[in-house]
C-alpha cells in the first residue's frame, strides 16, 4: 500500500469512529417549535421544496408550434444567478437546492454560486438551505467534473474491503464541503438483483443485501465523517426492475414479506447506522400500496408508486423500520410521476404519503421556472383548502429543521467567501493526493475474471504492436485509450487504438488481424448491447469475428468490460476478460487539472493494467448469468460471486 493512500485511509477510519453525535449536537425541539410557530404557511411549504436551477432558456409561455429553430434562444448552464433567480429565491425561501454538472464550472465557481444561492435565500428571510449534489461517485453519477469522480458502488465492493468505501465517500465529502454542498444524495443502497436493470447496475453495491448493507454503511460513514449529510436511495428498492423511473414508471410484485427478506435489509441497516435521509422510488409496489389513481397520459389504473405511497413511507418506513429523519422525493420530473399526474395531484399524492422534502422539475428553461413558481402557489392552496393539512407540514418542517440544526446550518448568518475557503476548495478538489487515492482503487477493483494460457498482462516485444479497439457502444469513451497510451509511455506509442462504428467492420477485422496483440474494449449498459442483431450491440458481432481470426492463427485476445459487467458471459471465447464496473464518457486526453477533467480510472487503470502497468485485484461482486441463445440474460450462474 503506498504511503499516501494508507495515511489517507487511516485518517478516514478514525474520523469515521467518531459518534453520529458528533456532527452536531442534540436538537433543540424547543427552538425548533419556535422557528416553527414563526412562520407563515408560505415559508414552510417553501422549507419543503428543492429548487434546481439547472440550465436558463428565455422561452415564451406559449411557443408557436411553427417557430424556426433558428430563432431558439440560446441555453446557459446556470454558474451564476440572475435577477429573475435572485427574486424567486427572495419570494420563496426553498428549504433546499439540488446543484448538477451544468452549475459546477470550476471550484471557485461553485463555492461562489452556492455562497450567492445561499445569502439570497437567506436575505429574502429564509434559513439556510440544504445544498445537495448527486456525487455517488465513478462513470455514471458524479457532478463535480474538476473534482475526484474516484470509483463507483460496485467497483468498491470489488476491492473486497469496506474500508475502501468509507475512504472513498470521506474523499466525496470532503470535496462537496469544500465548495459549500452539505448534502450527498448518496450512497445507492439498492440491491441489483436483477441484471436486466437498466438504472441501477454499477451504482448498487451487490446482489446481495447483506453485501450492500456491509460497504453501504461503511460510505455513510465516510460521509459523516467529513459532516455531510448521508442520502440513502431509491426506498425500498430500485434493484429489481427492468424499467428506468426516469423514463417510464416501473412496477416491482413483491409482497412485504419479501421486501423485508431482500430489498429492506440494507435500508434497515443505513437507518441503524444514523442515516439522515431516505429518497423514495418512483416505483409501484400492487402488493403493498392498492390505491390506484387514473394515468392522466394513458387513462390505464396505476399503483401509487412508493412517492406517493403512505403506506411505504409511513406505516413501513417510519413505524415498522424506525426513521426518524427527513424523506426526500426521488425528482418529481422523471416519467414515471410526470407522465401520469397532474402537478397538483402530485403535490397532494406526494406530502400526504409523508414525503417532506420534494425535489421540484429541474429548470432547463423559462417554462419551468415558471412552473416551479407556480407548483409552490399551488401547494399553499392546497394546505389552505384542506387538501393538505397544516399538521402534516409542520410534521415535515420539524424534521427538515431538526436535520439542518443538527449539521449545524441553522447557525450560519454569514455566507460571504474568504479567500481561504477559495485556496482550499481549488487546491483540494480533484487533488493529486485525491485521485492518486481513486486510481488505487481503481486497481484493487478491477478484476480478472479469466486468464488462459497467460494472455494477460501483454508483454511487448521489440517491434510489436497492439490495438485497443472500442466497441461502437463505448465510443463515447475511446479518449480513454488513448490517455492509457500517455501513461503507457514507450510502449503506448505501439498502440492503436480504433473505435467499431457501423463502417469500418472490415477496417477493424484487418487492424486485429495484423496486430501483435488486441484488447477489445466492450461496455453494456442495457440487454441490448448483447444482441449483434441489434443498433446497441452490432459490435457484438465485429468481436466474435476478431476473437475466431485471431485464434485461427494462434493469437490471444483480451477483453475489457467497462460497465455492467454481465457482458463477460457474450464473449466466452476471449482468452483473458477484465471487469471494471464503471468508464465515464472520454472523447480526448483531460486536461491534469480544471473543468472537464474528471474522469473514473477504473478502464484507464484497466488498460494500464493489460499492458503490465498496475495490477488487477479484484474480486467478483454479483454473479454473472449465463446467456441463452438469443443473448438474453438467464438465471443459470456463469460465474458466482466471491
Amino acid at each position: 500500500m503506498r504511503r499516501g493512500f494508507a495515511l489517507l485511509l487511516a485518517l478516514v477510519l478514525a474520523a469515521a469512529l467518531l459518534p453520529t453525535a458528533a456532527i452536531g449536537e442534540t436538537a433543540d425541539a424547543t427552538e425548533i417549535d419556535a422557528l416553527i410557530g414563526n412562520m407563515t404557511l408560505e415559508e414552510k411549504v417553501g422549507q419543503m421544496m428543492i429548487v434546481s436551477f439547472r440550465i436558463w432558456k428565455e422561452v415564451p409561455e406559449e411557443a408557436p408550434e411553427d417557430a424556426e429553430a433558428a430563432e431558439a434562444p440560446e441555453a446557459i448552464n446556470i454558474t451564476e444567478l440572475n435577477d429573475d433567480i435572485r427574486a424567486c429565491l427572495h419570494d420563496y425561501h426553498f428549504g433546499g437546492t439540488l446543484l448538477y454538472a451544468e452549475n459546477c464550472q470550476d471550484a471557485e465557481q461553485t463555492l461562489r454560486l452556492v455562497a450567492d444561492l445561499q445569502a439570497e435565500n437567506q436575505a429574502g428571510g429564509g434559513l439556510p438551505m440544504i445544498v445537495a449534489a448527486d456525487q455517488e461517485g465513478g462513470g455514471s453519477v458524479a457532478r463535480l467534473r474538476f473534482g475526484t469522480t474516484g470509483v463507483g458502488n460496485m467497483a468498491l465492493t470489488a476491492t473486497g474491503d469496506p474500508a475502501n468505501a468509507r475512504a472513498m465517500a470521506a474523499i466525496y465529502g470532503e470535496e462537496l464541503k469544500w465548495v459549500g454542498i452539505n448534502t450527498n444524495f448518496a450512497p445507492v443502497m439498492d440491491t441489483n438483483n436483477n441484471a436486466n436493470n437498466p438504472i441501477i447496475g454499477v451504482r448498487a453495491f451487490s446482489d446481495v443485501p447483506e453485501t450492500v448493507s456491509e460497504y453501504g454503511v461503511a460510505y455513510i460513514e465516510g460521509l459523516h465523517s467529513q459532516g455531510a449529510i448521508a442520502t440513502v436511495k431509491h426506498f425500498p428498492g430500485h434493484g429489481n426492475t427492468d424499467t428506468d423511473s426516469h423514463t417510464g414508471l416501473p412496477r416491482i410484485d413483491s409482497t412485504y414479506e419479501a421486501l423485508k427478506a431482500f430489498e429492506l435489509v440494507p435500508f434497515q441497516a443505513a437507518i441503524d447506522a444514523g442515516a439522515d435521509m431516505v429518497m423514495t422510488a418512483h416505483i409501484q409496489y400492487p402488493q403493498i400500496e392498492k390505491e390506484t389513481y387514473t394515468s392522466v397520459s394513458t387513462g390505464e389504473e396505476i399503483c401509487l408508486p412508493a412517492t406517493m405511497s403512505r403506506t411505504i413511507l409511513k406505516d413501513i418506513l417510519r413505524d415498522d423500520m424506525g426513521f426518524n429523519g427527513v424523506v426526500v422525493s426521488d425528482a418529481l420530473d422523471m416519467a414515471a410521476i410526470h407522465d401520469h399526474f397532474t402537478d397538483e395531484d402530485i403535490l397532494r399524492l406526494t406530502i400526504n404519503a409523508g414525503v417532506d422534502m420534494l425535489i421540484l422539475p429541474e429548470i432547463s428553461d423559462t417554462n419551468q421556472f415558471r412552473r416551479n413558481k407556480a407548483m409552490v402557489d399551488a401547494a399553499v392552496r392546497l394546505v389552505q383548502s384542506g387538501a393538505i393539512d397544516e399538521a402534516r407540514i409542520d410534521e415535515s418542517v420539524r424534521q427538515i429543521l431538526t436535520l439542518k440544526q443538527k449539521y449545524g446550518l441553522l447557525d450560519r448568518i454569514d455566507f460571504t467567501v474568504t479567500d481561504a475557503q477559495v485556496e482550499a476548495a481549488v487546491n483540494g478538489c480533484g487533488s493529486d493526493a485525491h485521485r492518486q487515492a481513486a486510481w488505487e482503487l481503481a486497481e484493487r477493483a478491477n478484476t480478472l475474471l479469466k486468464n488462459e494460457d497467460g494472455a494477460f498482462p501483454i508483454h511487448m516485444g521489440d517491434g510489436e504492436t497492439a490495438l485497443v479497439l472500442f466497441a461502437d457502444s463505448c465510443a463515447s469513451r475511446a479518449g480513454t485509450g488513448e490517455w492509457a497510451k500517455q501513461m503507457l509511455g514507450d510502449v503506448g506509442e505501439s498502440i492503436t487504438v480504433m473505435t467499431n462504428d457501423a463502417e469500418n467492420g472490415e477496417q477493424c477485422l484487418q487492424a486485429a488481424s495484423k496486430a501483435d496483440h488486441v484488447v477489445l474494449v466492450h461496455r453494456m449498459y442495457k440487454a441490448a448491447c448483447l444482441d449483434p442483431n441489434s443498433s446497441d450491440g452490432f459490435s457484438t458481432a465485429i468481436f466474435d469475428q476478431i476473437i475466431e481470426a485471431r485464434h485461427a492463427i494462434g493469437k490471444p485476445v483480451i477483453l475489457v468490460s467497462c460497465q455492467l459487467p454481465y457482458d463477460a458471459a457474450r464473449f466466452p471465447e476471449a482468452d483473458a476478460v477484465l471487469l471494471t464496473y464503471g468508464a465515464s464518457p472520454l472523447r480526448a486526453v483531460p486536461p491534469e487539472t480544471g473543468a472537464g477533467s474528471a474522469c473514473a480510472p477504473n478502464l484507464p487503470a484497466a488498460l494500464c493494467a493489460c499492458f503490465g502497468m498496475g495490477e488487477a485485484n479484484g474480486v467478483l461482486p454479483v454473479d454473472l448469468p449465463e446467456l441463452d441463445e438469443n443473448y438474453a440474460i438467464n438465471t443459470d450462474k456463469l460465474f458466482a460471486a466471491k
